[in-house]
């Protein structure tokens, strides 16, 4: 969503971090750029203005430009005003009223207020063990009410019966009765949408929301909406009085300025963001990491999180005990295909990595993209079992059939098999003998830089599945303290994917990161 305002703020203050001294003038000529980027990305011009100015206020004070690294201090003031626009802290969904408990979802049509709905129930559901009826009130698209029981039996969440003939208010009213009777602890109330903003529209809104007194009116807004997003986010603030935001799409290449616009103008928080097609792909909003993705700097506790959420800890376990004894077959190396696929691919890894934004470029450069490792499965699963234990099997007229079930060529396996024999020799190395393996001395050297006591499974990583997300945060700033800074890992000293040639990931490219132990089972 964010690349090209990356990007672009990226090297702007790049040029900055790298003087050893700045005037007023470098600082007016960087926030021009600043400004002409925020604008390219569809960030509205008052919001644009104002952002400039405050950084302009704080940059071109005395301390900044006379401090020791003048440049680190404006990219911090950067980064500072861009979670203030963003909302300082992360809201979540506000249940703390009499139940049912009322969510009214608004928005234009086809924003994905029907799936969002979905979506959030399913999550309530899932996480905050919520009992949750759903509710169309959407009389006019067709089969919109049936599209929502569809989603009710596929996440198996009890949706209203529909009742031919009855207003959008009637089924408001019917809804929360429902919800009361049926033992519901959340009520989520989806109402109809227009292709645009019209009197007709608005009436109906207050009269449901006068109706239901709901206690959270979202309003769900495309993401890729544009300029255009601020004047249906006030209007729908002005006319209904939304509690927060949820901004579908998340995933796709819009830039990103309906994101940045909407929170500055309503003052009411994002709390959601569809990051995805499935039904689970919905996650909180947390400005200060949104700010850190945009300027570079990384993601770390957003991609422990979605480890810890993704990681079979059994698979992990046994994965671990099989890189102690120095073991690295075709199925481990499936498997951790698997793990990365399911955290978001390469990019999605890469972009969440401190100082690793930009190498995502120069991994597509050496053709290791998502198409790859998809092939690179599709080759692994037409083995035989025997095959996949024992790669050295595999001579020519073996070769030729696993290519013709998998819709490769024999180049495609070698590649893969060598690729395979690089990560192997790797585990050997880092199970072997002596203190405990390279590996574990690696971890267990991090985590005493780190301060961190209490490990499992033996390697020196803390037990994620123990830890709220505050102690992530934290875990996050002891990493980036003890060394952890954008560019690596400590002690890691050279290597690479196999491939590319650049500083050496943990697990991407070997079997550290998806693989490591003490992370919770998968819900």
């Amino acid at each position: 969503m964010f690349e090209n305002l990356q990007d672009r703020l990226g090297s702007i203050l790049n040029g900055l971090t790298g003087r050893g001294a700045l005037s007023e003038a470098d600082v007016s000529a960087a926030l021009r750029e600043v400004r002409r980027a925020l604008l390219e990305a569809d960030v509205a011009l008052e919001v644009v203005r104002s952002f400039t100015d405050k950084v302009r206020e704080k940059a071109v004070g005395a301390a900044v430009l006379k401090s020791i690294k003048p440049g680190q201090m404006v990219v911090k003031i950067v980064h500072d005003e861009l979670v203030e626009m963003l909302g300082t802290e992360g809201v979540s969904i506000d249940l703390n009223a009499p139940a049912p408990v009322v969510i009214m979802m608004v928005g234009l049509q086809g924003s994905g207020k029907t799936t969002t709905t979905g979506k959030i129930a399913k999550r309530l559901t899932d996480r905050e063990k919520k009992k949750v009826l759903m509710a169309s009130l959407d009389t006019r698209r067709p089969a919109a009410q049936e599209q929502l029981r569809q989603l009710g039996v596929q996440t198996g969440i009890d949706t209203l019966p529909v009742i031919a003939g009855q207003s959008p208010t009637d089924i408001a009213s019917r809804a929360v009765q429902a919800a009361k009777l049926g033992g519901h602890d959340v009520v989520i109330l989806d109402t109809a949408g227009r292709t645009h903003i019209d009197e007709p529209l608005m009436i109906e809104m207050a009269e449901i929301k006068s109706r239901a007194k709901p206690h959270e009116i979202l309003l769900v807004a495309d993401s890729l909406t544009g300029q255009d997003a601020v004047n249906l986010a006030r209007n729908f603030d002005e006319r209904v009085g939304i509690t927060g935001l949820v901004l579908t799409r998340m995933d796709g290449d819009g830039r990103g300025g309906a994101a940045l616009s909407m929170r500055a103008v309503t003052g009411k928080p994002i709390k959601l963001i569809g990051v995805g097609e499935k039904m689970t792909e919905l996650d909180e909003f947390h400005p200060r990491r949104i700010a850190d993705r945009i300027l570079g700097m990384g993601d770390i506790v957003s991609l422990v999180e979605k480890a810890a959420e993704n990681i079979d800890a059994e698979k992990a376990r046994a994965m671990a005990e099989k890189m102690a004894k120095g073991k690295f077959d075709l199925n481990d190396l499936a498997e951790q295909i698997k793990q990365m696929q399911a955290m978001g691919g390469m990019g999605g890894i890469m972009g969440m990595m401190p100082g690793m934004a930009g190498m995502k470029d120069k991994i597509s450069a050496a053709g290791l993209d998502d198409k790859v490792f998809k092939r690179q499965l599709a080759i692994i699963s037409s083995m035989t079992k025997a095959e996949r234990a024992n790669p050295d099997m595999l001579k020519h007229s073996r070769k030729k059939r696993i290519a013709a079930g998998s819709g490769t060529d024999a180049a495609d396996i070698n590649k893969l098999l060598k690729m395979h024999r690089q990560m192997a020799d790797m585990m050997k190395a880092m199970g072997g003998k002596g203190k405990g393996g390279m590996m574990k001395q690696m971890m267990g050297g991090l985590a005493s830089k780190m301060g961190l006591g209490g490990m499992v499974g033996g390697m020196g990583m803390p037990d994620l599945s123990k830890m709220d997300p505050k102690q992530l945060e934290a875990l996050a700033k002891q990493a980036e303290a003890a060394g952890m800074k954008p560019g690596g890992l400590p002690g890691l000293g050279g290597g690479g994917l196999p491939g590319l040639g650049g500083a050496k990931l943990p697990g991407l490219g070997g079997g550290g990161f998806p693989g490591l132990p003490g992370l919770p089972k998968k819900k």
